[in-house]
């Protein structure tokens, strides 16, 4: 998703759903471009701080702000180049978060983003429902009772949301939201997708 975004060290980038930081961390990294890190949530946020005062190059190019994906606290056209990691699933309404998310980058810039989903061949998807319904909620069980959880809300949500939207759906709001020559990339076979555009003219 990184890769995609292809960012100079004179951009912007807004990263939303910014968790932790990673991504941010890896945008600096990779381009030497300032990011401006996006989450609802002060404890992600927290955590996204606390690594930024840890590494001086990333105090220089990061700064971390409140906010959600729905209502972004920014001018249109504000940023060169946005990603967003994991975020789809926990929106209401996914065509209406893409126009938002749309807006606020430049015409052609690039959108980048990285999610789970459901691998296509039956072989594989058999073996990730396994692994999603009983691996993955077994192995967070190991670590804690909260990371058990997750485990299992994972693996009602991911099938659950693609039932709803298929990615071909998605692909196709990314376009209705004015992104262009939207790019489809299935990793880890099938269980993880990476997808990219350009902001166009008509973004709405």
């Amino acid at each position: 998703m990184v890769d995609a975004v292809g960012a100079q060290p004179d951009q912007r980038v807004l990263d939303v759903a910014t968790g932790t930081g990673l991504v941010a961390q890896a945008l600096v990294r990779r381009y030497g471009c300032s990011v401006v890190g996006l989450d609802q949530s002060e404890a992600m946020l927290e955590r996204a701080r606390a690594r930024v005062r840890d590494d001086e190059a990333l105090g220089r190019r990061v700064s971390l702000v409140v906010g959600e994906a729905e209502r972004l606290p920014f001018a249109d056209g504000d940023f060169d180049h946005l990603t967003f990691t994991y975020l789809l699933r926990y929106v209401d309404d996914p065509a209406a978060t893409l126009r938002e998310l749309a807006r606020v980058v430049r015409p052609g810039g690039r959108v980048a983003s990285l999610e789970f989903a459901v691998p296509p061949s039956v072989l594989w998807r058999a073996a990730w429902t396994f692994y999603v319904r009983v691996g993955l909620p077994a192995l967070g069980r190991l670590v804690s009772r909260d990371w058990f959880e997750t485990g299992r809300f994972l693996a009602r949500s991911i099938p659950d949301f693609y039932a709803r939207h298929p990615l071909e759906q998605i692909a196709q709001l990314w376009t209705e939201a004015g992104i262009g020559s939207v790019t489809v990339r299935r990793m880890s076979l099938g269980g993880g997708v990476v997808m990219w555009g350009t902001r166009s003219d008509d973004a709405r």
